[in-house]
Protein backbone atom coordinates (compact mmCIF):
# COMPACT_ATOMS: atom_id res chain seq x y z
CA UNK A 1 0.00 0.00 0.00
CA UNK A 2 1.70 3.20 -0.94
CA UNK A 3 1.13 5.99 0.90
CA UNK A 4 0.81 9.37 0.08
CA UNK A 5 0.88 12.94 2.78
CA UNK A 6 -1.64 14.95 0.12
CA UNK A 7 -3.88 18.30 0.16
CA UNK A 8 -7.94 17.52 -0.05
CA UNK A 9 -9.95 20.26 -1.00
CA UNK A 10 -12.61 21.62 1.52
CA UNK A 11 -14.31 24.62 1.65
CA UNK A 12 -16.95 26.54 -0.65
CA UNK A 13 -17.14 27.21 -4.26
CA UNK A 14 -13.88 29.74 -5.25
CA UNK A 15 -13.02 29.90 -1.30
CA UNK A 16 -11.37 27.10 -0.88
CA UNK A 17 -9.77 25.16 1.95
CA UNK A 18 -7.69 22.19 2.52
CA UNK A 19 -6.60 19.75 4.79
CA UNK A 20 -3.41 18.32 4.54
CA UNK A 21 -3.71 14.16 4.99
CA UNK A 22 -1.90 10.96 4.32
CA UNK A 23 -4.30 8.64 2.54
CA UNK A 24 -3.23 5.53 -0.09
CA UNK A 25 -2.08 6.97 -3.17
CA UNK A 26 -5.43 4.83 -5.54
CA UNK A 27 -8.21 6.50 -3.23
CA UNK A 28 -9.82 9.98 -4.88
CA UNK A 29 -8.52 13.52 -4.21
CA UNK A 30 -11.41 14.22 -1.76
CA UNK A 31 -12.04 10.20 -0.62
CA UNK A 32 -11.53 8.53 1.91
CA UNK A 33 -8.14 9.16 4.29
CA UNK A 34 -6.07 8.12 7.20
CA UNK A 35 -5.15 10.52 9.44
CA UNK A 36 -5.17 14.20 9.03
CA UNK A 37 -2.16 16.16 9.59
CA UNK A 38 -2.71 19.86 9.36
CA UNK A 39 -4.62 22.49 7.39
CA UNK A 40 -4.06 24.94 4.54
CA UNK A 41 -5.95 27.99 3.84
CA UNK A 42 -4.75 29.90 0.78
CA UNK A 43 -7.55 32.57 1.05
CA UNK A 44 -5.40 33.73 4.43
CA UNK A 45 -2.23 36.53 3.90
CA UNK A 46 1.10 34.97 3.26
CA UNK A 47 2.85 36.07 7.08
CA UNK A 48 -0.51 34.50 8.36
CA UNK A 49 0.34 32.44 11.23
CA UNK A 50 -2.93 30.31 10.75
CA UNK A 51 -2.79 30.07 6.68
CA UNK A 52 -0.94 26.84 7.43
CA UNK A 53 -0.61 24.73 10.21
CA UNK A 54 1.19 21.19 10.62
CA UNK A 55 1.47 18.55 13.33
CA UNK A 56 5.77 17.95 12.59
CA UNK A 57 6.00 14.54 15.01
CA UNK A 58 3.00 12.92 12.90
CA UNK A 59 4.48 14.03 9.50
CA UNK A 60 7.58 12.41 10.85
CA UNK A 61 6.39 9.56 11.71
CA UNK A 62 4.58 8.76 8.15
CA UNK A 63 7.51 9.46 6.60
CA UNK A 64 8.89 7.28 8.41
CA UNK A 65 6.94 4.67 7.26
CA UNK A 66 7.44 5.39 3.51
CA UNK A 67 4.80 8.17 3.05
CA UNK A 68 5.43 10.50 0.39
CA UNK A 69 4.59 14.18 -0.02
CA UNK A 70 3.03 15.71 -2.74
CA UNK A 71 5.12 18.82 -4.54
CA UNK A 72 2.55 21.10 -2.54
CA UNK A 73 2.66 19.69 0.52
CA UNK A 74 6.62 18.94 0.49
CA UNK A 75 6.70 23.03 -0.34
CA UNK A 76 4.13 23.47 2.92
CA UNK A 77 6.59 21.54 4.81
CA UNK A 78 9.75 23.35 3.71
CA UNK A 79 8.39 26.64 4.51
CA UNK A 80 7.15 25.06 8.48
CA UNK A 81 11.20 23.80 8.27
CA UNK A 82 10.10 20.66 8.88
CA UNK A 83 11.85 19.26 5.37
CA UNK A 84 13.96 20.44 2.23
CA UNK A 85 12.22 23.04 -0.36
CA UNK A 86 12.35 20.52 -4.04
CA UNK A 87 13.52 21.53 -6.83
CA UNK A 88 11.02 22.33 -9.56
CA UNK A 89 12.71 23.47 -12.61
CA UNK A 90 14.48 21.33 -15.21
CA UNK A 91 17.63 23.51 -15.99
CA UNK A 92 18.05 21.19 -18.87
CA UNK A 93 15.35 21.98 -20.55
CA UNK A 94 16.17 25.83 -20.94
CA UNK A 95 19.43 25.10 -23.13
CA UNK A 96 19.63 25.65 -25.84
CA UNK A 97 20.11 22.72 -28.74
CA UNK A 98 23.01 21.43 -30.52
CA UNK A 99 23.29 23.56 -33.60
CA UNK A 100 22.38 26.85 -31.74
CA UNK A 101 25.32 25.87 -28.97
CA UNK A 102 27.41 25.73 -31.92
CA UNK A 103 26.54 28.64 -33.20
CA UNK A 104 27.20 30.40 -30.05
CA UNK A 105 30.81 28.49 -29.80
CA UNK A 106 31.86 30.00 -33.00
CA UNK A 107 30.35 33.31 -32.65
CA UNK A 108 32.35 33.27 -29.20
CA UNK A 109 35.36 32.26 -30.81
CA UNK A 110 34.99 35.43 -33.63
CA UNK A 111 35.04 37.61 -30.56
CA UNK A 112 37.86 36.45 -28.64
CA UNK A 113 39.78 36.54 -32.36
CA UNK A 114 38.88 40.19 -33.12
CA UNK A 115 39.82 41.06 -29.13
CA UNK A 116 43.20 39.31 -29.51
CA UNK A 117 43.42 40.79 -32.74
CA UNK A 118 43.09 44.76 -31.61
CA UNK A 119 44.78 43.78 -28.90
CA UNK A 120 47.83 43.31 -30.94
CA UNK A 121 47.32 46.42 -33.23
CA UNK A 122 47.69 48.44 -29.71
CA UNK A 123 50.50 46.36 -28.28
CA UNK A 124 52.67 46.96 -31.57
CA UNK A 125 54.38 50.74 -31.81
CA UNK A 126 53.67 52.13 -35.05
CA UNK A 127 55.79 52.92 -37.28
CA UNK A 128 56.68 55.88 -39.51
CA UNK A 129 55.90 55.15 -43.20
CA UNK A 130 58.41 56.08 -45.64
CA UNK A 131 58.49 59.65 -46.94
CA UNK A 132 58.63 60.86 -43.47
CA UNK A 133 55.43 63.21 -44.05
CA UNK A 134 56.28 65.63 -41.04
CA UNK A 135 59.44 66.84 -42.55
CA UNK A 136 57.46 67.32 -45.95
CA UNK A 137 55.00 69.92 -43.93
CA UNK A 138 57.78 71.81 -43.03
CA UNK A 139 59.51 73.04 -46.07
CA UNK A 140 55.52 73.43 -47.13
CA UNK A 141 54.89 75.60 -44.55
CA UNK A 142 57.96 77.70 -44.91
CA UNK A 143 57.14 78.30 -48.69
CA UNK A 144 53.64 80.03 -46.74
CA UNK A 145 55.25 82.07 -44.91
CA UNK A 146 57.70 83.29 -47.22
CA UNK A 147 54.82 83.90 -50.11
CA UNK A 148 53.08 86.00 -47.28
CA UNK A 149 56.05 88.42 -46.69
Amino acid sequence: MALKIRLTRQGAKKRPFYRVVVAEASSPRDGRYIERLGTYNPMLPKDNENRVSLNGERIQYWIGNGAKATDRVARLMATAGLGEKPVRNNPEKAKPKAKAQERLREQEEARLAAEEAAAEAAAQPEAPAEGAAPAEEAPAEDADKQAEA
